[in-house]
């Protein structure tokens, strides 16, 4: 097999389908495409960054300018914590549109987040949000069957392949020629996607950001191996089709069934056979399991008054109003813990029934390399499942935290022969609400994002390499005419 003739018959093809007018006026609306959704997409990060930041200060400062008060009416109070979206959003917005931007935290409470695009957005949400990845998982994709599909079967209508052949170019050369030739045209379309998604690597201050530059980089990795395995199946397709209509008719049926078809239908059939509680009936379990366990508000619940017995034991005194602690704060804490601990059992069941609809689309990347792509773009652009999931954990956590900050500084400051949280006489100092941490959001590392998409990226080298195999072997048995 020799190099030159595979780089000759690749320039040729690249020659021959780039300086056409129909793939020049094709670019043209691509590129324009793709410089309105980088542009929009840019625009809406900013104002969607600047938003949360600004709300989150006015959340803090209202939370801080409170007066001295109970704790447990500071807990009460609650405060707001706000998703940062991350900057490669603009690449692949994954599922953000459709998750919630921010949550209420409020003590003995776990609320839902809310906010989300799609809620605030029209009807035409439910399409899809437009952005760069959409180009390249869909749209891209598309124009290279186009492309390519004609590749040998022109030639072989016309009578080229058989004088190319006699000249002493193998099967396997111009297999591989035309597969080289193809992914050069392609790179036109898809290199500019690329330099908009590594742009982004200096959106925060302006500053190059280490970890986005290492998740634009297997991203870029990613779609690479991509594009190479569709221009080879291109070409595969081709080669072994009777004419250049079937060939055609074949790629389009194979774009509607792997990009279109299946992904819905997984989607579909994991929603079917695994479905998840309402939000209603989520709230109604957690409510029952608390009314089983015991619940710290009632003051004549069984459970909570054996707790108090033993506190009353342990400290040798008889009534509560001698413990050195104050008890109300203490009992709030005990209730607090059991309905985090309750909350955190049934969220999880109800996050395990969503990763069990999803693990359906999860198999299927060993059959369909569109449903690895996608989901290494959404893990690597932080705009997937696990990403939100994590956000709702660290919420969860920083909440609890507060809380239990309010019953602690509750049980040490407030006397016990307070009758109840009102009035002005029984408050700790506002300083209290400067000592809580603020909330600091962290995002999924890059390590654990991998160890995440290791079987849809060792899927993207599997299809790489059946490719390849393939075509060699298919090389054996091509017919020429």
């Amino acid at each position: 097999m020799k190099k030159q003739i595979i780089l000759l018959i690749a320039k040729q093809f690249f020659k021959k389908t780039f300086f056409t007018k129909g793939l020049l006026v094709l670019l043209s609306c691509f590129l324009l495409v793709l410089v309105y959704i980088t542009i929009t997409g840019w625009n809406a990060f900013e104002q969607h960054d600047h938003a949360v930041e600004h709300h989150q200060e006015s959340s803090r400062k209202s939370w801080e300018d409170n007066p001295d008060k109970h704790p447990h009416r500071m807990a009460h109070f609650g405060s707001f914590t706000f998703r940062l979206q991350h900057p490669l959003r603009i690449f692949d917005s994954g599922i953000e549109s459709y998750t919630g931007n921010s949550i209420f935290l409020e003590a003995h409470k776990q609320n839902t987040a809310n906010f989300s695009e799609a809620s605030l957005s029209t009807g035409l949400i439910r399409f899809g949000d437009l952005n760069i990845a959409l180009l390249l998982q869909l749209i891209l994709p598309l124009i290279i069957f186009f492309l390519g599909y004609s590749a040998i079967t022109a030639e072989k209508e016309n009578g080229t392949l058989k004088i190319m052949y006699t000249q002493g170019a193998t099967i396997k050369e111009i297999l591989l020629g035309k597969s080289l030739g193809l992914f050069l045209v392609s790179t036109v379309f898809f290199l500019p996607c690329l330099l908009s998604l590594w742009s982004v690597s200096f959106l925060e201050n302006h500053t190059v950001n280490g970890a986005i530059i290492i998740r634009s980089l297997l991203i870029t990795i990613s779609y690479v191996l991509f594009y190479i395995i569709l221009c080879c199946i291109t070409i595969l397709i081709s080669g072994k089709s009777a004419n250049s209509n079937k060939a055609l008719l074949t790629l389009l049926s194979i774009w509607l069934l792997f990009f279109i078809i299946v992904p819905k239908t997984a989607q579909v059939v994991g929603n079917a056979f695994h479905p998840n509680l309402s939000k209603i009936e989520f709230k109604a379990a957690i409510e029952a399991e608390i009314a089983k366990q015991g619940d710290s508000h009632n003051p004549n619940d069984p459970y909570f008054n054996s707790l108090r017995d033993s506190i009353l034991k342990a400290n040798n005194v008889t009534d509560v109003k001698d413990l050195p602690f104050n008890y109300s704060g203490f009992l709030m804490s005990k209730g607090e813990e059991q309905s985090a601990t309750i909350y955190k059992s049934q969220h999880l069941k109800l996050i395990d029934s969503y990763r069990k609809q999803n693990s359906i689309s999860k198999r299927l990347v060993l059959f369909n390399p569109y449903l690895a792509i996608k989901n290494i773009s959404m893990s690597f652009s932080a705009t997937d499942f696990d990403t939100y999931v994590s956000f709702l954990s660290q919420t969860e956590k920083y909440r609890y935290e507060q809380s239990q900050y309010m019953n602690n500084l509750q049980m040490k400051f407030i006397s016990n022969k307070a009758k109840s949280s009102e009035g002005k006489v029984h408050v700790v100092g506002k300083e209290n609400w400067k000592s809580l941490p603020t909330f600091n959001y962290k995002y999924i590392t890059v390590i654990k994002t991998i160890s995440n998409q290791l079987l849809s990226i060792l899927t993207l080298c599997v299809w790489l390499l059946l490719t390849l195999f393939f075509m060699s072997k298919s090389a054996n048995r091509f017919k020429i005419i």
